[in-house]
C-alpha cells in the first residue's frame, strides 16, 4: 500500500496535469480569506499582479462607477460577421482532416507533404496576415494553435517520406523542434504576443531535451537543470508584458525540477528517501513563494503535495524501527507550522497522517494485550483528541 502510495505522488509530481492543481486548489479553498490582514495580503498580490497603483485604488474606492468598465456594444453586423468567420475555420479544417484521412494511403509522398506542411505554412501565412492587418484579434489564438499543429506535423511527415528508413526519431524530433523554435522566437520578435512566447518557449525547452537525451546525459540531471533554468525564466516573466505564463511556468519548471531529483535520489540511496527529500524541497519552494507573496495558490499546492511526499517517505523510512514514534512527533509539530503559515492544504495532510499513523500503531502494539474492543475505544478517544485539536487549529487560519 505505501508503494501505491508513493507511486500516486510521484505520478503527481510529474505530471500532475496542467488542470489539476488549480482545481485541487480551489476546492480547498486556499485563496479565501477570513480576516483583516488576510485580505490586505490579497489585496496586495492583485495590485502587484495587474500593475495598480494606490492612487488608481483610491480613485476607485472614491467614485466606483468611473472606473467601471462599460461592456461595449456590438451591433447585429459584427455579431454575424465573427459567427461566420468562425464557421468558416471550423468547416474549412473539417474538410482538410477529413480528406487527409479518407485518401492518406492512397497519397504519394509529394501530396502527403503538401496537405500537412504546404496547409502549415498556409495557415502561417493567413495568422502573420492577421497579426499585420489587426483586424480579428479573438482568431489569433486558435489560429496560432493551428498553425503551430500543421507545421509540426508536416515537418514530422516530411521527414518521413524522404528518410522512410531512417529510425533515429530523436533526431527527427531535434531537427522539426529547431525549425519551430526558429520559427516561433522570429514571430514572437515580431509581435510579442503572449500565445507566442509560450510557444517559444515550448519548443525551446523541447529541442533542449531531446538534444541533451541524444548526448545520453541521464534524464535526473537533464530534469534539474532545464527546471532549474525554467524557474528563472519565470520569474523573469513576472516582470514581462508575459507575466500570465509565469504560475505555469513555476508550476512545470518545480515538477521538472523535483522529478529530476527524485530521480538521482532515488538511485543514489532509496525511494524512500528520495521521496523523504523531494517532498522537503517542494515545502521549500512552496515556503518561498508563501513568504514572497506570490502564486497563493501554487504555494498552497507545494505545500499539499510536497508534505504528502514527506509523511510518506518519513514513515516508510521508520515503519517497523524503534524510531517509529518519530513519524508522530513530526506530524504533531507541523501542527504549529499549520497555524504560522496559514496553510489549510498542510492541515489537511498533518491531520490525515496523524490519524492514520493513530491507527496503525494501535493495530500494532494495543490489539493483542488489550483486546480488540478496548482498542476500538481508545483509537475512537485518539481520533475525538485530534479532531478537536484541528478544529481550534482551523479556527486561527
Amino acid at each position: 500500500m505505501i508503494w501505491l502510495l508513493i507511486l500516486v505522488v510521484v505520478c503527481v509530481l510529474i505530471g500532475g496535469g496542467w488542470w489539476g492543481w488549480p482545481l485541487v486548489a480551489a476546492l480547498l479553498g486556499i485563496g479565501s480569506v477570513n480576516d483583516k490582514p488576510g485580505a490586505l495580503v490579497n489585496i496586495a498580490q492583485l495590485m502587484h499582479r495587474h500593475d495598480i497603483t494606490p492612487a488608481e485604488v483610491e480613485a476607485a474606492f472614491h467614485n466606483p462607477a468611473a472606473t467601471r468598465a462599460e461592456p461595449a456594444r456590438r451591433s447585429s453586423s459584427d455579431v454575424a460577421k465573427t459567427l461566420f468567420s468562425y464557421l468558416g475555420a471550423i468547416f474549412i479544417l473539417a474538410g482538410i482532416s477529413t480528406y487527409i484521412g479518407m485518401f492518406w494511403d492512397r497519397m504519394g509522398s509529394v501530396m502527403r507533404i503538401g496537405v500537412t506542411l504546404g496547409v502549415g505554412y498556409t495557415l502561417l501565412i493567413v495568422l502573420i496576415s492577421a497579426l499585420h492587418e489587426k483586424k480579428y484579434p479573438k482568431l489569433i489564438l486558435p489560429l496560432t494553435l493551428a498553425t503551430v499543429f500543421m507545421l509540426t506535423s508536416g515537418w514530422f511527415v516530411f521527414i518521413h517520406e524522404v528518410f522512410p528508413h531512417s529510425d533515429n526519431w530523436r533526431l527527427a524530433v531535434l531537427s522539426v523542434f529547431g525549425v519551430m523554435a526558429l520559427h516561433q522566437a522570429v514571430l514572437l520578435w515580431k509581435y510579442q504576443l503572449t500565445v507566442l512566447a509560450f510557444t517559444s518557449l515550448f519548443f525551446v525547452y523541447g529541442f533542449m531535451q531531446v538534444g541533451l537525451d541524444l548526448l545520453d546525459v541521464p534524464f535526473g540531471f537533464i530534469a534539474i537543470v532545464l527546471g532549474a533554468s525554467l524557474f528563472l525564466v519565470a520569474t523573469a516573466l513576472e516582470k514581462t508584458a508575459y507575466r500570465r505564463l509565469a504560475a505555469p511556468a513555476i508550476l512545470i519548471s518545480v515538477c521538472w525540477l523535483n522529478a529530476g531529483l527524485f530521480d538521482r535520489i532515488a538511485i543514489a540511496s532509496a525511494v524512500n528517501w528520495a521521496d523523504l527529500l523531494t517532498g522537503m524541497c517542494v515545502m521549500s519552494t512552496a515556503f518561498g513563494l508563501h513568504k514572497a507573496a506570490r502564486h497563493p495558490g501554487l504555494a498552497g499546492l507545494g505545500y499539499l503535495v510536497g508534505s504528502i511526499m514527506v509523511y510518506t517517505g518519513l514513515f516508510d523510512l521508520v515503519y517497523k524501527t524503534p524510531f517509529e514514534l518519530l513519524h508522530f512527533a513530526v506530524t504533531a509539530s507541523m501542527l504549529y507550522a499549520c497555524v504560522v503559515l496559514q496553510s489549510r492544504a498542510l492541515l489537511l495532510t498533518t491531520v490525515i497522517a496523524m490519524l492514520s499513523f493513530i491507527g496503525y500503531y494501535t493495530a500494532q502494539h494495543f490489539v493483542d494485550s488489550l483486546g480488540w474492543p478496548v482498542t476500538l475505544v481508545l483509537m475512537g478517544v485518539a481520533f475525538i483528541g485530534v479532531s478537536t485539536l484541528a478544529i481550534k487549529v482551523k479556527r486561527h487560519l
